[in-house]
């Protein structure tokens, strides 16, 4: 682990549950996918809300962070949300802290804006955990599994242990589960939880938001 990745990792370690309740929200998508807000105003909105920290994690881009000035703010953390694929099951792979500019990140990024939004085109896509987290890491940033819960595996446990295996730092903790995510759910979150605490991941929340900032408990 080089040095960007490591410091990254202790200022994760230092965030609570408590922070995700209004604070710390590190999750959400924008416009550059299938958000409806562009960054400069989920920045505004978040700001509004109180919020010290955010991380926009569109999928499979960083166009978001390129095309706007939002990185010059210290309460935004560069980060992308992955599509891949994992033992027959649809994963996503969150990275954090990343050089934006990173060429290897950048090979593994949409080509298009289909691919950054449109489901069917996003299913097709044939990218490995693998290839992700190392990209991840080469980039300064560290991976974390979105929204475990939502896994259809049947042990979720052997599931994130083999992702541990490729190199994943954390997992996502504090998450509403709302909407179809909470209709698709195979999983607690307390389940979630006690996975994270026996392999020592770095716990991390977000709401998922793809319109106006949501809190993550409510």
């Amino acid at each position: 682990m080089n040095g960007q990745n490591k410091n990254m990792q202790i200022f994760f370690n230092t965030l609570k549950e408590e922070d995700f309740q209004g604070k710390v929200d590190l999750h959400i998508h924008s416009n550059f996918s299938d958000g409806k807000l562009s960054p400069d105003e989920l920045l505004n909105d978040a700001k509004s809300k109180g919020y010290k920290l955010i991380a926009i994690a569109d999928h499979n881009t960083v166009e978001g962070y390129k095309q706007t000035d939002i990185l010059e703010s210290n309460m935004v953390v560069p980060a992308i949300e992955f599509d891949c694929w994992y033992k027959f099951v649809l994963v996503h792979i969150l990275g954090y802290g990343i050089d934006i500019d990173n060429p290897e990140l950048l090979k593994l990024c949409a080509k298009n804006k289909k691919e950054t939004e449109a489901d069917i085109v996003r299913l097709l896509n044939h990218r490995h955990p693998k290839d992700v987290i190392k990209a991840i890491h080469n980039a300064g940033g560290l991976a974390v599994l979105a929204h475990p819960a939502c896994y259809w595996a049947i042990n979720l446990d052997h599931f994130v242990k083999s992702l541990i295996s490729l190199g994943l730092d954390g997992i996502e903790v504090y998450y509403p589960y709302r909407r179809h995510r909470g209709i698709i759910k195979f999983h607690t979150a307390a389940a979630v939880k006690k996975i994270a605490q026996k392999y020592k991941l770095l716990m991390t929340g977000g709401s998922d938001s793809h319109g106006e900032i949501e809190k993550i408990f409510s």
